[in-house]
């Protein structure tokens, strides 16, 4: 397990941040890390929208799959908070604090689950493969390692085109590491030596399958020396860690290093979707260190150290339900994709499709 080192940096405001930060310049006591209080309210946004999108899908008002990342907050957040504009991300279906630390509109998010046409997949894919593919944040076509060689790709077309200090990153379970796009696109990534962090959450069950049937390695992060990555590991309930390591690797990323693999362990909280009751997790393993809620460890850790008093920590929350409920109602209000109306392409916009018709 990599050791963490404790900071004591004054805490930065992030461009997008959730609002209310100020007070924390006049605390005794700095944060273990200078984002954490930031990562924390993103934590924070991301499990209030999910459980009222949980909500939303038991009431009948979400057609299709729900996914959600309970657990894994932490290591989410510290995906999308240190990429800077240029950077390429992408998430994966538990990845909805790093698209919020990434920048993606709340609106968005709500748009797509409820299906309005104003929503970036204008009402027509699915709720997890929404994207922003103009703002470097990649739609994701599968969680089974296919978007591995999608960021490979990406990063050697900015490079072919000259840019200069981005860096990729993409998440996978480790389910998704046993697949065959996810071992060709670590080999393209390290071959090209490409700016590439692959962040990996061990949740220990790819859907219902535990670890013991899906790898017989002691430890995923022993991998990274056969592709020619860098590799860490991490506790994935601790944010402190979280930062500290995948923050790390954006940084080595950047600076030229070999591409990184991080390997965090956490337990998912949730069913595979909340089609799933997850029976199949023994009580056993629901007590282990890896099955700690990395929110309630981060919340613990605040009023330990003293770092905001409890009534700032309730505006927080109010805060965060204020803003899901007001992306909620937006989106309720707006019409959703009539099939005999709609302009259905293949291609992004119908300019594309009348350029492919004038080529033939």
């Amino acid at each position: 397990m990599l050791q963490t080192a404790q900071r004591t940096a004054k805490l930065k405001r992030k461009k997008g941040a959730p609002a209310s930060l100020d007070e924390t310049a006049a605390n005794k006591t700095a944060p273990p890390h200078e984002r954490f209080l930031e990562a924390f309210r993103w934590m924070l946004l991301a499990r209030t929208l999910e459980e009222k999108l949980v909500s939303l899908y038991r009431g009948g008002q979400i057609t299709g799959g729900v996914y959600i990342g309970k657990g894994q907050e932490a290591v989410s957040v510290a995906c999308g908070l240190f990429l800077e504009k240029g950077d390429i991300f992408a998430p994966l279906i538990r990845d909805q604090a790093g698209r919020s630390a990434f920048g993606e509109p709340l609106v968005d998010v709500t748009r797509t689950y409820l299906g309005s046409r104003l929503g970036p997949m204008r009402g027509r894919d699915g709720n997890i493969h929404r994207g922003h593919p103009r703002d470097n944040e990649l739609a994701m076509i599968s969680h089974l390692g296919a978007m591995v060689s999608v960021t490979v790709g990406t990063l050697m077309a900015k490079r072919f085109k000259g840019e200069k200090n981005f860096v990729g990153l993409t998440s996978i379970g480790e389910g998704g590491m046993q697949t065959g796009s996810f071992h060709e696109g670590m080999n393209i990534a390290a071959v090209e030596q490409v700016p590439l962090v692959v962040v990996a959450t061990n949740n220990h069950y790819a859907y219902s399958t535990p670890n013991d049937r899906e790898f017989a390695g002691d430890d995923l992060v022993e991998r990274a020396i056969g592709y020619g990555f860098e590799g860490y590991s991490l506790d994935g309930t601790d944010l402190v860690e979280c930062l500290d390591v995948i923050g790390g690797a954006v940084k080595r990323a950047r600076a030229g290093r070999p591409p990184q693999l991080v390997v965090a362990s956490v337990l998912r909280l949730s069913g595979h979707g909340e089609h799933d009751d997850a029976s199949y997790v023994p009580e056993d393993v629901k007590r282990q260190p890896f099955a700690r809620d990395c929110l309630k460890v981060a919340e613990q850790t605040i009023l330990d150290l003293n770092l905001i008093n409890p009534e700032t920590l309730a505006e927080w929350r109010k805060d965060a339900v204020a803003q899901v409920d007001e992306a909620i109602a937006t989106a309720q209000k707006e019409a959703v994709p009539e099939a005999d109306k709609e302009d259905w392409c293949a291609l992004s916009t119908r300019d594309l499709v009348d350029q492919a018709g004038e080529d033939e």
